[in-house]
């Protein structure tokens, strides 16, 4: 055998080894009503709703919102640079409760970078030691053996380390390592359960680290952390097809995107998420602003590990927005959803009537207008999420589930579940 046919060989026989994640490309049309469904998002610009997100998924994506895009990255700017002078931490006391939260400061750190913007002078230096802070906070919360938990989480934890790595800024080897002992040991968890889209970011922060070699007295433990974490990811797969659920898939594809793995089985697994993502799409999934921003890079075959060097000069098709018919004036159809509350004495419950198509936000809204029923919530950048329901509030390691009669947990939050006519929704109070 000659040494082309010998190369041929051992090339193959590596094919054979390594699998990878490939994701073949969906429709166009599929593509822009996905990136359409982001506009009006785009027109909510208090600090409130701004999600830097947004811009994220846009710019690694195939498609762009032309002017809005600029003018929402100006909104971002403005409003975020001004809210940190009025939250300016002390150096020895960061309040984790302020207004950007770290997880915020992140992502609006990754969507400068999606514009090709580096971190520097004094605002982004500023920005810089503020996240270094947050991280250096958690890390003591944590503590030396590990027995904490962040004030935050995990998830806003790897998060921070992949904003501040794809802007080449080095985190002590101490912060990484916290990280690091958490996928090692399965301290990865949201409310008791293993987190996908926790270990995926996780992921992503190990791969980024890697490719710059930011700390390479960690790079074997961050090597065999990768592995851990995806294969982690491939085995918490549903029979459907889901890594997880189906809001968790897309960055669970993004990290399996970034690095091949030995054996067969990844190239499959991620086929049948793509066919998992299809299908939920078909059936009206994805009306989330953040979900969708987390989605469309992996449709464009793009994770936020590309934001170590971005194509800023991709081109991208230009979304425009989305056409509505207009409807013959009807009587709306009202449907009944039975609201529960065991958790609370005297325990609620009432069916409440509300037009179809509402979401469960609208039904406790209109529970509370009835009398007898009130909640609070709490805004976050996937929406707003329960903190109180009939006056109480949620304490250390508790959270009010969604609970779909009988007994099946919601994926979606309040703003984006819409119950059907004569369904059962509970609130009950958790604790993990």
């Amino acid at each position: 055998m000659g040494r082309l046919g010998a190369l041929l060989l051992l090339l193959g026989a590596l094919g054979a080894l390594a699998d990878i994640c490939n994701i073949p490309e969906v429709d166009s049309s599929l593509v822009q009503t996905l990136g359409q469904r982001l506009l009006p998002w785009m027109d909510q610009l208090s600090l409130e709703h701004l999600n830097p997100s947004i811009y994220v998924g846009l710019r690694l994506s195939s498609v762009e919102a032309s002017t809005k895009e600029a003018f929402y990255l100006h909104s971002l700017k403005v409003d975020y640079q001004q809210s940190l002078l009025r939250h300016a931490p002390s150096d020895d006391n960061t309040d984790l409760q302020a207004k950007p939260s770290m997880g915020q400061l992140a992502l609006y750190m990754l969507a400068l970078k999606a514009n090709c913007e580096f971190i520097g002078g004094h605002k982004g230096d500023r920005l810089v030691s503020l996240l270094k802070r947050f991280l250096e906070d958690e890390k003591r919360s944590i503590g030396h053996d590990h027995k904490g938990q962040p004030h935050t989480s995990y998830y806003q934890y790897g998060l921070s380390i992949l904003a501040l790595c794809v802007h080449q800024k080095r985190v002590h080897d101490s912060v990484v390592g916290k990280l690091l002992y958490a996928v090692e040991h399965d301290h990865h968890l949201h409310r008791g359960h293993l987190s996908v889209d926790t270990v995926a970011v996780a992921g992503l922060a190990f791969t980024c680290l890697q490719r710059s070699n930011l700390n390479s007295d960690l790079r074997h433990r961050i090597t065999l952390a990768i592995r851990t974490a995806q294969e982690k990811v491939l085995k918490a797969q549903t029979p459907e097809g889901y890594f997880g659920n189906v809001y968790s898939t897309p960055l669970a594809l993004q990290l399996l995107m970034t690095s091949p793995m030995p054996g067969a089985e990844l190239g499959t697994a991620c086929l049948n998420a793509r066919a998992a993502l299809l299908a939920s799409l078909q059936d009206g999934a994805f009306q989330n602003a953040l979900m969708i921003s987390q989605l469309l890079p992996v449709l464009n075959h793009k994770s936020y590990v590309d934001l170590i060097s971005p194509d800023c000069l991709a081109p991208r098709v230009t979304l425009e927005p989305a056409t509505v018919t207009p409807s013959p004036m009807q009587v709306p159809e009202f449907i009944h959803v039975m609201l529960k509350v065991p958790s609370v004495w005297p325990p609620y419950r009432h069916s409440i009537s509300v037009p179809a198509g509402s979401s469960l936000e609208e039904v406790l809204m209109k529970a509370q207008e009835l009398g007898g029923f009130m909640y609070g919530t709490q805004a976050s950048l996937s929406g707003p999420y329960l903190t109180s329901v009939m006056g109480k509030e949620v304490g250390e390691r508790e959270f009010w589930q969604l609970i779909r009669a009988p007994d099946t947990p919601l994926q979606q939050g309040i703003a984006d579940y819409r119950p059907k006519d004569g369904e059962t929704i509970e609130l009950r109070l958790v604790t993990w």
